[in-house]
């Protein structure tokens, strides 16, 4: 949202929210293995990863996942998250390109709070999913 506080009753279900798409390089599995920590050799070294029966390095999932709660916060707003979940599906390697989605599969009312939840996704280029997820987001009335 550019500005405007998104209310509950301007959500629909099914309404899409804002995606994008990023195509996925080395430059970006490396900083995130320096961001998060994870050094695991797999997801950093082309020698390595060959030597176990793999292609390439590929990258972590919780970066393609964090990067997907992104059109969660854009849409909602900061701090409307209330429940993030996601299941890895697939491998993203260098090179794939990703689009980041999600679309509202339903609004309820809990304890008087505004709830929306928000069917989410990452697809690569073939159009196999590498995450599906869940938002539950709180809007305000």
């Amino acid at each position: 949202m550019t500005g405007k506080t998104l209310r509950f009753q301007d959500v629909n279900e099914n309404d899409e929210l804002p995606s994008f798409d990023l195509t996925i390089t080395r430059t970006h599995i490396i900083k995130y293995a320096g961001a998060g920590g994870d050094f695991q050799p797999i997801h950093h070294d082309e020698e390595f990863a060959k030597a176990v029966g793999l292609p390439s390095i590929f990258a972590m999932g919780l970066m393609h996942g964090g990067m997907l709660v992104r059109i969660v916060n854009d849409w909602a707003g900061p701090g409307r998250i209330k429940r993030y979940k996601l299941r890895f599906t697939g491998i993203v390697w260098p090179k794939d390109h990703l689009t980041f989605q999600g679309r509202v599969a339903r609004k309820y009312l809990e304890n008087n709070d505004h709830l929306v939840e928000c069917n989410l996704a990452v697809v690569n280029q073939h159009g196999a999913d590498v995450i599906a997820g869940q938002a539950i987001v709180s809007l305000p009335s």
